[in-house]
């Protein structure tokens, strides 16, 4: 590939060539996955991001957007005969406008520097991923991530107002609007979750929330991991919207507890965490019920956070989870399925046993509230077979998750890992669709090729049929 035409867009230091420079940006953070790029690039303007974008079009090569390198999917990983083109440069807050509640920033802008920078007008950014104090908001709109308080307040895709896209041919499109609606087909909802395949993000426009003017965290231990997994399903039937609702199994709690002191109770199954939300009166009424439903479906003890403090703390140990994870086992692969909440405990029930079947440790830590999932599966990739079999077992998960009426990804998105497993959930037809609107943004296929949407020909080879087309043409689901 002709990389050296590129030095005519950017300085000498925003063009990597050398193997060394490169290495740095072979995977995200699915490292079982590595590619040394081909090149990279590290634009500063929208105008070097379009000539950039442009060159690659007419010399028909490969492009990867790069955020944070966060993505635990490999939505990121590089091509070797592609650019890998990094935003880190986008890093500013071009413009935070208190009355209207928003905030227009650069794809490179942190999660949590938006917060940070909303806090003193009493606003903050809803969304917020356990890896928000360093993952970008560009990569959380090409995943349509989510994070703790998704379940009451959405995810990335209900908490963004504009885009400004680039295109393969190095054109600068606008969709979305800063009111609530904008005519013509929703493409605001088709570029957020793309993962990068139809355009590059060079700007976002995202709603600011009041914060609430009080909160507070409930922490329940249970004895037995489906009884928690039912009590969340119970929550919900009732009509409480909790802020967050978080689960973990005695595992994660023991690994979290370790690590940062949370205060957690070692000995129990499983734990729930429960945010609750609003004025004063109504959270303190929802308070009383929810700690009725909790100990009606068997919690041995439900504690009331005693202030904020208490209740960031709590916090603190959920977010931690997975470098708390990352203490007690030399890999771990984290899976990212999504199920109906009625399920949570059949469900949980079935990958104990897959755990045995594999015979590897999984810690279970992830948004009840929600049905997404987050088993991490435990190996050591210095044992050879071992990441196979990690990644079997993560197979297997996912396609429980389809079996009971669920979907493969909650907010990490497919990127090279789930990327088999979207032929069994999709139609051969379903597919063909999704590669047609592929081509309207990017009829070459250079943007993120070979990610998140599987060609028919590799279903073939997989091996996979739709699971709706019956059990039958799929016999490996008759397990489930």
């Amino acid at each position: 590939m002709n990389f050296e035409g590129l030095k005519e867009y950017l300085a000498d230091d925003a063009l990597l060539l050398s193997e060394e420079s490169r290495r740095v940006y072979e995977c995200d953070a699915l490292s079982a996955h590595r590619v040394m790029p081909g090149c990279v690039v590290l634009p500063s303007t929208v105008e070097q991001v379009q000539s950039i974008l442009a060159y690659c079009y007419t010399n028909n090569i490969p492009v990867v957007a790069r955020g944070a390198g966060t993505g635990l999917s490999g939505g990121a990983m590089p091509h070797e005969q592609g650019v890998l083109l990094s935003l880190a440069k986008f890093d500013q807050i071009i413009e935070l406008d208190a009355k209207q509640k928003i905030a227009r920033v650069q794809p490179g802008v942190r999660n949590l520097a938006i917060s940070d920078a909303a806090k003193p007008y009493g606003l903050y950014y809803a969304p917020d991923p356990s890896s928000q104090i360093a993952c970008t908001i560009g990569g959380n709109v090409a995943e349509n991530s989510g994070g703790v308080h998704c379940l009451k307040y959405g995810l990335t895709v209900h908490n963004i107002l504009q885009l400004k896209i680039v295109t393969i041919e190095g054109d600068l499109l606008t969709v979305g609007s800063h009111a609530l609606d904008s005519p013509g087909y929703d493409l605001l909802a088709l570029f957020t979750g793309s993962e990068g395949m139809l355009g590059v993000i060079v700007e976002v426009t995202v709603k600011l929330l009041p914060k609430p003017t009080f909160s507070r965290v409930l922490l329940a231990a249970f004895d037995d991991i489906e009884n928690a997994g039912n009590s969340v399903a119970s929550i919900i039937a009732n009509g409480i919207i909790p802020a967050g609702l978080e689960m973990m199994d005695k595992a994660g709690v023991k690994a979290v507890e370790d690590f940062i002191h949370a205060g957690y109770p070692v000995e129990a199954e499983a734990i729930l965490l429960c945010e609750l939300d609003g004025s004063e009166q109504e959270v303190l009424l929802t308070i009383e019920r929810v700690e009725g439903l909790l100990k009606e479906y068997g919690a041995t003890e439900v504690r009331v956070a005693r202030d904020e403090e208490e209740s960031q703390r709590f916090w603190a140990g959920r977010k931690a989870a997975f470098p708390a994870v990352g203490r007690i086992s030399p890999d771990y692969y984290c899976m990212d399925g999504t199920i109906p909440r009625k399920h949570i405990a059949k469900v949980l029930a079935k990958i104990n046993k897959l755990s045995e079947k594999y015979q590897l440790a999984v810690v279970n830590v992830f948004h009840a509230g929600d049905g997404n999932l987050h088993p991490l599966i435990l190996y050591d990739a210095a044992i050879p077979g071992e990441l196979k079999r990690a990644e079997a077992f993560g197979s297997d998960i996912l396609k429980l998750c389809i079996a009971v009426g669920g979907t493969i990804t909650g907010e990490h998105g497919v990127g090279v890992e789930k990327i088999n497993e979207m032929c069994v959930q999709f139609t051969e037809d379903e597919l063909e669709q999704f590669h047609s609107v592929k081509a309207a943004f990017d009829q070459k296929g250079l943007l993120n090729p070979g990610k998140a949407v599987p060609t028919l020909n590799r279903c073939a080879e997989f091996g996979a049929m739709h699971v709706h087309a019956g059990k039958d043409k799929f016999p490996e689901l008759e397990r489930f």
